[in-house]
């Protein structure tokens, strides 16, 4: 008789046992499923919020730039205290030292990112290169533009000129650049490289035909960012490349890049129109950057 009693006892415990797991189990998944839109809820709204910042900002500058873009505005020169006209010397300038400060920056970045990923050895030494890159890339800029005033324009004797400016602007997209690479060729997959061993090829061979070639939409991405940031820098270039509004010719030649054109028809309120114009204008600059990095790695891939 007790046996039985016990037995039900038993049952009846179990069955309340089981329905308090089940009760715990539908509140866990009520909690799970709340707390999962909550979260979903958060990252839209700040993917929403971002994309509404971005939006405005380009919508503010088109908006009041716009009505003041033409050919005149393109190719004139700036006229009077006022700097009526256009921005054509400034564009030039802009494009120039950009370009210049790319053609110096990459080839050292990128040698400098394969030797890091491909051939030196991991240590201490390999750290401090990383760390010494990253520590550069967040150097303030007007830091790097009175540096490169003493270096280049000073202790250099090169004056203030394109060359001036492009060596240090590179200096500002050269960890950029560097550290990009190095990712983007460590991010190729080793079975290509061990294929490519396994056929006979040399190192070289690997590096140049095989892992640059992948990695090579990544290291255009950082080109990219790099030549964005240096499109945008005002200080740099303005103690190295000074603000005469002239057309450069050799890179010995100064000039007033669009940024510097920009601060100072802001700053002084000198001509609130063309300075809504010319940062129109950079933007399109900028765009147009981005658009061929993307048409040369989907060629190259």
């Amino acid at each position: 008789m007790s046996d039985s009693v016990d037995a039900t006892v038993d049952a009846t415990s179990s069955r309340e046992r089981i329905k308090r797991a089940l009760s715990h189990g539908k509140k866990g998944r009520i909690n799970k499923d709340l707390s999962n839109k909550i979260m979903l809820g958060v990252f839209r709204a700040a993917a929403y919020i971002t994309t509404l910042v971005l939006v405005a900002i380009i919508a503010y500058v088109v908006i009041n730039g716009l009505p003041h873009i033409s050919l005149d505005f393109i190719f004139g020169w700036p006229q009077g205290v006022n700097a009526e006209g256009g921005i054509w010397p400034t564009i030039v300038s802009t494009v120039y030292v950009t370009a210049l400060a790319m053609l110096i920056c990459t080839p050292i970045a990128v040698l400098a990112a394969v030797y890091l990923a491909e051939y030196a050895k991991q240590g201490k030494v390999v750290e401090l290169i990383r760390y010494a890159a990253d520590a550069l890339a967040s150097v303030p800029s007007i830091v790097m533009g009175l540096f490169g005033y003493a270096l280049f324009v000073e202790a250099m004797g090169l004056g203030l000129s394109m060359v001036s400016a492009a060596l240090a602007l590179a200096l500002l997209m050269l960890p950029i650049v560097m550290r990009t690479t190095e990712e983007a060729i460590r991010a190729v997959p080793r079975y290509i490289r061990w294929g490519a061993y396994g056929l006979g090829a040399t190192k070289w061979q690997v590096v140049s035909k095989i892992v640059l070639p992948s990695a090579f939409g990544r290291i255009a991405t950082g080109i990219v960012l790099a030549i964005g940031r240096a499109i945008g820098e005002t200080a740099v270039v303005l103690y190295t490349m000074g603000q005469a509004i002239n057309l450069p010719i050799s890179p010995l030649d100064s000039g007033r890049p669009m940024t510097v054109h920009l601060y100072l028809l802001a700053n002084d309120g000198i001509n609130m129109n063309a300075a809504y114009g010319t940062a129109l204008l950079l933007m399109v600059i900028i765009l147009a950057f981005n658009l061929f990095a993307r048409f040369l790695s989907r060629k190259r891939r």
